[in-house]
């Protein structure tokens, strides 16, 4: 009997949960953000692929790019918007804040996204492709990168359902608009002021293939670029890319000048190395290298050729001008600023010209040590015997042999040094 009763008490347990049970919460969602404030590159597209994975991996809300860039170079931007398109949660790529822009490579990305936000005072556009240095590229190839890329952006834009026409127009015909417009034309789809009326603005909105977006209470959660990204965004600015070409060359140049010195040249190939992964991700004009490589090889010159300092001001001529020119035709975010050019200028010259010198007047002037430093001393007979004695030359006492009979305490001029023993002559002409 007493079996039964506790089968059913047990019974009635384990159909009713215990009034004490807490009701189990659910963690509030998570928006994970991610700013870009620099020319799309190899160390941008890096950072943000690394954000998008993490996204995907940790289950975020969704993640928000805020963006403001002038644009770059078109392979990094072609894995951004790969790595956008393959995130398992919906993507924001937002604008701002007011006065940012979303130009040439950035109007890929900002399309790219799930969801298109820019804030006021904004503007994108600008997307029509150019050369390496900047500069307008040649008819032929104009015609294959420009087809190329209207394709890539009018592709795009038909995934998002986004303005086609316009997309091609700004990489045709490079037009801009402001957040206002693009709103207008479908472009993007909502403005926001802030990141605060944006997640407002975001709550609710359904997103194609990712689900509905709940962030009523989210958190915010800042991804940071790790310490390898801050280094890579560092060289990558071009002062900072100057800098170590400019180091480069001169350890380098120092090695090839000195053999032997095994430091600058070991700094020199670090710095170059450095500052040729900073040039992939800049606006290069190759005629710019050239000119600096052509100044290198007037310095190294002017150690063997006899020009009276002609190559030297030749090398610091063809430096100014090939720094004037490194990044010529790109916007002022891509080029070397005037107070880091002109003193870099001024101290690798002098470099250059002090090594020279240097250089030059070790190969000119007579040792003065050693037996090769004796030619041409003035010595003082002090033993004779034929024409053999002993000299007194630099307070030393050598073995000589004499052109002629000396007598003792006759001053002589050494000829050369056979081994130990000096060749002397007399003193009168």
């Amino acid at each position: 009997m007493h079996r039964w009763i506790l089968c059913s008490l047990a019974l009635v347990l384990v159909g009713s949960p215990p009034a004490f049970a807490e009701e189990v919460e659910k963690p509030a969602p998570v928006i994970m953000t991610v700013t870009v404030k620099d020319p799309i590159g190899p160390s941008v597209a890096e950072f943000l692929e690394d954000a998008l994975e993490k996204a995907s991996r940790e289950r975020a809300a969704c993640l928000i790019i805020l963006l403001d860039t002038p644009g770059g170079a078109v392979e990094s931007m072609r894995k951004i918007v790969q790595a956008i398109y393959a995130c398992e949660v919906p993507v924001v790529v937002y604008v701002s804040p007011s006065g940012a822009r979303a130009a040439s490579a950035g109007v890929m990305i900002t399309m790219a996204a799930d969801i298109a936000a820019m804030a006021p005072g904004t503007n994108i556009g600008a997307a029509h492709p150019v050369g390496a240095g900047g500069q307008e590229l040649d008819k032929s190839m104009t015609e294959k990168v420009l087809n190329d890329m209207v394709a890539f952006t009018k592709g795009i834009a038909q995934r998002r359902g986004r303005n086609v026409e316009w997309a091609e127009k700004a990489v045709r015909e490079s037009v801009s608009v402001t957040a206002e417009e693009a709103l207008k034309e479908n472009i993007i789809d909502l403005v926001a002021k802030d990141l605060n009326e944006l997640i407002a603005k975001l709550d609710g909105r359904k997103v194609q293939g990712k689900g509905k977006l709940a962030l009523a209470g989210a958190r915010v959660e800042k991804i940071e670029p790790n310490l390898r990204t801050k280094i890579l965004k560092v060289i990558s600015d071009p002062n900072i890319a100057y800098i170590l070409f400019m180091i480069g060359l001169a350890g380098l140049y120092f090695e090839l000048s000195n053999p032997g010195a095994v430091f600058p040249g070991v700094i020199g190939a670090i710095a170059l190395i450095l500052a040729f992964f900073s040039f992939q991700t800049l606006p290069v004009n190759i005629a710019g290298i050239l000119l600096i490589l052509l100044s290198v090889i007037f310095f190294i010159l002017e150690i063997k050729v006899t020009s009276f300092g002609m190559l030297s001001v030749a090398g610091v001529l063809s430096l100014v001008l090939g720094s004037l020119m490194l990044f010529k035709g790109a916007g002022p975010e891509f080029q070397v600023a005037w107070r880091v050019m002109i003193p870099t200028v001024i101290l690798i010259s002098g470099f250059f010209v002090t090594v020279v010198t240097l250089v030059v007047r070790a190969h000119v002037h007579r040792p003065h040590t050693g037996s090769e430093g004796l030619v041409g001393e003035i010595g003082v007979v002090k033993q004779a015997r034929g024409l053999e004695g002993k000299v007194l030359v630099h307070g030393e006492l050598w073995q000589a042999r004499f052109s002629e009979p000396f007598a003792v305490g006759a001053k002589v001029v050494v000829e050369r040094v056979d081994r130990l023993v000096v060749v002397v002559r007399s003193l009168a002409p």
